[in-house]
């Protein structure tokens, strides 16, 4: 990751940037803790200073997109009032401290928002293959093959991939037959390793028909990729599929610890020479990693900071910009939690089973629905006017948690941060790039680390359109 000069953050850099992010976060960590549906029973709006209310109160979404979330040039906001001082620093301090996800030199957006390789057809990759495009969602597409290039540059003999979820062993199958690499796919759910080892049969049945028409398919393999039901264990030692020597891990959106366990036999592994890996916020044992961060005054992070850090903020801009309906399930989800509390108080953010379409129903028929769900009365009558008081800081509702999504760049920047100095602390390369488009793929932040030859996978990348 780059620092303002366009080159690499040195380790005592990064580890300044860590000092700064928890000391922004022991000021406003309040914020990103809180629960959004807790905004009513916890009054969560009169937390805020007072000035920051006066200027968010009842500000349109599409406002509240421009002037907080999106980072643009400040003399190309617009602000219909005055803001504090506090808050116009809290917005620039976060912009400021969380990495970029602009990716440098690598391909630009099409007229349909998405990346120059859709400019043809909105809904296939034209760098991808067909072969490897059927069941593959256009985002989806286009991670693989991005991932897929940048897993092609190591020196290693074989790739493991970890975690076929939700991809279903589409970007193993793309290493072994798109790119010819010896590939064996861990996944800890049995039926995702048959329903991947039978996407991999009709591929191979598919070449094979288009093979009967013509003398070759290029660049396509006839080996597939080894798919092995098993699970990666963070505390454990490497396990039978690490023991090829000179192993690749990688990992897409490998979820909670099992992107720490990639980053643990990494280290520990001596046959693992190189990881790529798009990581998610941690769980039980992902954070903090680094003896450095560990160290660090206030480094802890809740259980819901970190939830929040797994928004796409990009995705929620768009909802502000358009002034979504689907913003209106904040402020319901918020009045229901008023309304279980009231009828049992021990019962507290309880989770509420999806309903469907919510937005779209009133409030009394998401109320009864939302009950029903939690084992309450939904019979008892609404008060309309109590009701409709609530509905107006439907607005208030959506700004507190755009200040939260403010925010969250901040918690996944300190957790990416612990652990690049943890990688270094162990005495190895890395460097976190911003592989995928961001407008169309925002969780595209990618851990390169290896144990020697770092530089040959990044001057690859700097090549790449």
């Amino acid at each position: 990751m780059t620092g303002l000069s366009g080159q690499p953050l040195s380790l005592e850099e990064q580890k300044q940037l860590a000092v700064n992010i928890t000391h922004v976060l022991s000021l406003y960590g309040s914020i990103v803790d809180s629960y959004v549906i807790e905004f009513f029973t916890d009054n969560l709006w009169e937390k805020l200073p007072y000035s920051w209310q006066a200027v968010l109160t009842d500000l349109p979404s599409p406002q509240l997109a421009a002037v907080l979330l999106e980072k643009g040039k400040p003399e190309e906001v617009c602000y219909s009032v005055v803001w504090p001082l506090s808050l116009l620093a809290f917005k620039a301090t976060a912009h400021t401290l969380a990495f970029s996800r602009t990716p440098r030199g690598r391909g630009g957006t099409s007229a349909n928002g998405r990346p120059e390789e859709f400019r043809e057809n909105r809904c296939q990759s034209s760098k991808l293959n067909p072969l490897f495009r059927k069941h593959v969602k256009p985002k989806k597409q286009h991670e693989i093959w991005q991932l897929g290039k940048l897993s092609e540059t190591p020196k290693a003999a074989a790739v493991v991939t970890v975690g076929v979820f939700p991809f279903k062993g589409h970007l193993s199958r793309f290493l072994a037959f798109g790119l010819g690499l010896s590939v064996t796919a861990i996944e800890g759910d049995g039926r995702l390793v048959d329903m991947a080892t039978k996407f991999d049969r009709e591929l191979v049945w598919a070449l094979e028909k288009e093979q009967a028409r013509r003398a070759q398919v290029d660049g396509v393999s006839l080996r597939g990729p080894s798919h092995v039901a098993g699970w990666v264990d963070p505390q454990a030692p490497w396990q039978e599929f690490l023991l090829p020597p000179r192993l690749l891990l990688t990992g897409l959106h490998a979820c909670g610890d099992l992107s720490v366990a990639l980053l643990r036999h990494f280290t520990r592994c001596p046959h693992v020479v190189a990881m790529t890996s798009v990581p998610t916020p941690p769980g039980l044992y992902g954070y903090p990693l680094s003896a450095w961060v560990a160290g660090l005054p206030g480094h802890a992070l809740s259980y819901k900071a970190r939830e929040v850090a797994c928004h796409a903020v990009e995705d929620y801009v768009l909802r502000l910009r358009s002034e979504s309906c689907v913003l209106r399930t904040h402020c319901y989800r918020a009045m229901l939690e008023t309304l279980i509390r009231a009828a049992d108080p021990a019962k507290r953010r309880l989770g509420v089973q999806t309903i469907n379409k919510a937005h779209q129903l009133a409030f009394e028929e998401y109320a009864r629905l939302g009950l029903q769900r939690v084992g309450l009365d939904s019979t008892a009558p609404l008060d309309r006017a109590c009701v409709d008081t609530m509905l107006a800081q439907q607005q208030n509702i959506v700004a507190f948690f755009s200040l939260a999504l403010l925010l969250a760049p901040l918690v996944e920047t300190l957790i990416l941060l612990d652990r690049m100095i943890y990688l270094q602390e162990q005495g190895f390369q890395c460097q976190l790039i911003p592989l995928f488009n961001p407008s169309f793929s925002p969780r595209n932040l990618v851990l390169v680390a290896a144990k020697a030859g770092l530089d040959s996978v990044l001057s690859t990348l700097a090549g790449e359109d």
